[in-house]
């Protein structure tokens, strides 16, 4: 059975390029764009390995969805990408911690 992990960011165009990108590996890619999109996806779907959050969000955002994570499943492990790499960081940031966080001991 595939980890799923969950994209969170607020660009679409960058969370559907890392799905291309990653489309490889033995992963169930989910994506949410807002806090409502967040709590639906964690509702809807409980197999959840692990949240990686994109850099475009202000800090506002970021820290109340990961306060909305964490109060819904304080099980996952949730990843913040930097900023200053920018959108083109975030599929290499991905890669990274899929590899280290759930294919590891695969």
């Amino acid at each position: 059975m595939k980890p799923v992990v969950l994209l969170v960011g607020r660009l679409r165009d960058v969370i559907a390029n890392v799905v291309v990108q990653l489309e490889h590996l033995p992963v169930e890619w989910l994506g949410a764009h807002n806090r409502e999109e967040v709590i639906h996806q964690l509702e809807m779907e409980p197999k959840i390995a692990c949240v990686v959050m994109g850099g475009s969000m202000d800090d506002s955002t970021r820290g109340e969805l990961i306060g909305v994570i964490a109060q819904r499943r304080p099980d996952l492990c949730i990843h913040v990408k930097d900023r200053e790499s920018g959108p083109e960081g975030m599929a290499p940031f991905v890669r990274r911690m899929v590899e280290v966080d759930l294919l590891q001991d695969r």
